[in-house]
């Protein structure tokens, strides 16, 4: 009973941070709204008994991308009138997309749940998930890596060349 109480909140604070994404127009303000959106994401995750996904929710998406990311937003010069209006232009698209999301959520409550007992095999556990990571994935994880690293560079290149062009 309480685990689906947590549940709920978790799922709201996602849908919470999800909207404030889409209301904000700093960057900074998004990247926080992101961050706490990923955080609720990775409470969702363990609390359906995907622990592997849940770490790597938080260990990765929040504590190794996001983190890196705000770095990167701090370095950008955010001084634009663009920032000054007070929502986004994606905001109508956004809340159509949130309406149509709820719809289908409450159509597939409608049906009730599965039972973990149903589901045969170790699918989500640590030896097949790392197996597979290790197999397939690692060339791709490690090429998105050097992928952010140059996007930093370039948004520092950026900045660089800005201020040496205002003086």
């Amino acid at each position: 009973m309480i685990e689906d109480v947590v549940l709920v909140l978790f799922g709201i604070s996602a849908l919470v941070g999800a909207v404030m994404m889409l209301l904000m127009r700093h960057p900074m303000g998004v990247a926080m709204a992101l961050i706490s959106t990923m955080v609720s994401l990775g409470g969702v995750y363990g609390l359906l008994g995907v622990h592997v996904i849940a770490v790597f929710q938080i260990m990765i998406y929040v504590g190794a991308v996001m983190v890196f990311m705000v770095y990167a937003i701090m370095l950008l010069d955010v001084r634009d009138v663009s920032f000054s209006e007070r929502y986004s232009r994606l905001l109508w698209p956004g809340l159509a997309a949130i309406v149509v999301l709820l719809g289908v959520l409450f159509d597939a409550s409608r049906f009730g749940r599965v039972d973990p007992g149903q589901v045969t095999g170790n699918l989500f556990g640590v030896q097949p998930f790392s197996a597979a990571f290790l197999d397939a994935y690692w060339l791709y994880f490690e090429l998105s890596s050097v992928l952010l690293v140059v996007a930093v560079l370039a948004a520092v290149a950026i900045v660089k060349l800005r201020r040496r062009r205002d003086g």
